[in-house]
């Protein structure tokens, strides 16, 4: 029949298809939050940061001394677009709830040095900023894109990790499930 297809025409088209869909999930899906870090379940490593933004000049911010806290670690930088988009989300967040106990801290990492205070303060971000100067607190959480978020219970221990932009409902809902 001239309208039946052949299986040699249809075969290509199929693969195609198929290794879009592959490539697709790759690339889209890690980015939506579907795929578990390596460190979810874990002790959050710890680390003691110069404070840029809402604290004590010169005074440092450890990890340790939140113990008991659920804590929202924002990992940023002033040239990254995605995170200039995203910290007024997290300032909100940081905000609404900060009377139920949550720490938000923001890390600048990957950045030139005295530039995140002035843009944090521009910003009129709500949270402490730190400052992650060789990229090792980046590093130990295995910081691999920009912006990205870590959720740390109160227990110390690493229960979400959200990579790229994220959305204020999808912030909100992985704060919640720690408080």
């Amino acid at each position: 029949m001239a309208h039946e297809l052949d299986d040699d025409r249809t075969s290509p088209f199929t693969i195609a298809l198929i290794a879009a869909a592959v490539l697709f999930a790759l690339a889209v899906l890690p980015r939506l939050g579907f795929s578990k870090h390596a460190l979810v379940g874990k002790p959050a490593p710890a680390f003691s940061l110069e404070v840029v933004h809402n604290g004590e000049p010169g005074a440092r911010l450890s990890l340790d001394a939140l113990a008991g806290k659920p804590v929202l670690l924002d990992f940023w930088a002033t040239w990254c677009g995605p995170c200039q988009v995203e910290a007024p989300i997290v300032s909100r967040v940081a905000e609404r709830y900060k009377d139920r106990g949550l720490v938000v801290v923001g890390v600048n990492t990957n950045d030139k040095p005295g530039l995140a205070g002035p843009f944090a303060a521009k910003k009129r971000l709500s949270f402490p900023v730190v400052f992650d100067s060789q990229g090792d607190v980046g590093d130990s959480y295995d910081v691999r894109s920009l912006p990205t978020l870590v959720m740390v219970g109160k227990d110390g221990k690493v229960r979400a990790v959200r990579q790229g932009l994220v959305d204020e409902a999808a912030l909100d809902a992985m704060v919640q499930a720690e408080l």
